[in-house]
């Protein structure tokens, strides 16, 4: 592809009267259209299996809502670490059953605050499809008495942002996105493409999604996180997951020069067809390893369950791997030397462990489970055969 050719086919920037040059994205989808070699397709192919594996490995899974909301706490850790923040898998557990716990960093709410946005999303697409005012809410929710809460929650930006290293001006950012007229115009034309299912594959289509909504970005803070999201609710909108399972957020941290690299390459040399291999790439990687670590769920399941004189504590364990006496006993519906009795027992097992040395409003970890989720860097890089060589065909 010419240089002429790719520096239109995304869009173009535009010098401003202040001076700076601003971008506005061509609308999607990509023309000239997408270009499929081999290698495309191998990672298409590849991503759809992988993806479908996780799909059908969940579904094994006795309740399979308790794993998906311990993976959704793990995703909103993840991507809000992106942003800056430092609290742990730990630290979100604790504060949903302490949120006045005085040792916990300030920005868990921010953490907390994702896993909301998400949970919103995903009961809103029951009755709205995903749309800017979809969009809109979710960053409300995300941003809600957090920090970043100032910067008009749930409203698209009035005013242009840029991108660039910590204490850049617009003069040395490295990216301005659109003006906020073009930014409205491209909106218009960006919720058309997320509802339009008939141009390509759901993976595809999702990927160009993500770039598109992040080249834009319509808010003044949250794009990231938001952007996101949105992959995890378009794949459950069109029926690819039950439920929300895939999350980028750790390929795109482990690899974030590249990320940043591949969109830049889009915004400049009009290079979709790399983005996207970059994107099934990570979806074939991540489905790997979710589905993995479904499988030792189901095992450490088996394993624990005859130690477990009730089910329904099994499963507040695994929902709610850190808990205290008061959480049990409400739980339950039992009374606190009930539910008192029922952690001695799982303590003298060694299925639990006891974190505080108190002896009264003391908190008890199920470490084998929590162990699974803590983990960023459990995704090792398994790119399968090389990447196949072959004549372009187009989309």
């Amino acid at each position: 592809m010419s240089e002429a050719q790719g520096s239109t086919r995304a869009g173009r920037f535009v010098k401003q009267l202040a001076g700076y040059r601003s971008f506005i994205p061509t609308p999607l989808p990509p023309d000239p259209p997408l270009l499929l070699d081999r290698k495309f397709i191998f990672w298409l192919s590849n991503a759809e299996q992988a993806l479908g594996r996780l799909d059908g490995a969940s579904a094994m899974l006795p309740n399979p809502d308790l794993f998906v909301a311990m993976y959704v706490r793990r995703e909103a850790v993840l991507s809000s670490r992106i942003e800056g923040t430092e609290s742990s898998l730990e630290d979100v557990l604790q504060y949903q059953i302490d949120a006045k716990g005085k040792s916990l960093p300030k920005d868990v709410g921010e953490v907390v605050n994702y896993v909301k946005a998400m949970n919103h999303g995903l009961e809103r697409l029951s009755k709205l499809p995903l749309c800017n005012r979809l969009i809109r809410e979710i960053h409300g929710v995300l941003l809600e008495g957090v920090r970043g809460g100032e910067r008009t929650p749930g409203e698209f930006r009035r005013s242009q942002n840029w991108i660039g290293k910590e204490g850049s001006t617009i003069e040395t950012a490295s990216f301005v996105p659109p003006a906020v007229h073009d930014m409205n115009d491209a909106l218009g034309e960006f919720e058309k493409f997320l509802n339009d299912r008939s141009l390509f594959p759901p993976l595809v289509h999702c990927g160009l999604a993500h770039a598109q909504f992040e080249t834009i970005h319509p808010f003044l803070d949250g794009n990231g996180r938001v952007g996101r999201l949105l992959i995890a609710l378009l794949l459950c909108e069109r029926g690819v997951l039950r439920r929300p399972l895939l999350y980028l957020s750790v390929y795109f941290k482990r690899n974030r020069t590249e990320y940043y690299k591949r969109l830049t390459a889009i915004r400049t040399a009009g290079d979709w067809e790399g983005w996207i291999v970059f994107f099934l790439r990570g979806v074939a990687s991540v489905s790997r390893e979710a589905t993995a670590l479904a499988t030792r769920i189901l095992a450490l399941r088996e394993a624990d369950r005859p130690r477990v004189d009730d089910s329904r504590l099994l499963d507040i364990l695994f929902m709610q791997p850190i808990v205290t006496v008061s959480y049990i006993a409400e739980q339950l519906s039992c009374t606190h030397r009930t539910a008192s009795l029922h952690l001695r027992r799982l303590l003298s097992f060694g299925l639990l462990s006891e974190t505080t040395g108190y002896k009264r409003n003391r908190r008890f970890r199920y470490d084998a489970y929590l162990a699974l989720f803590e983990s960023d860097d459990a995704i090792e890089e398994d790119e399968g055969p090389s990447d196949p060589e072959g004549l372009p065909r187009e989309w």
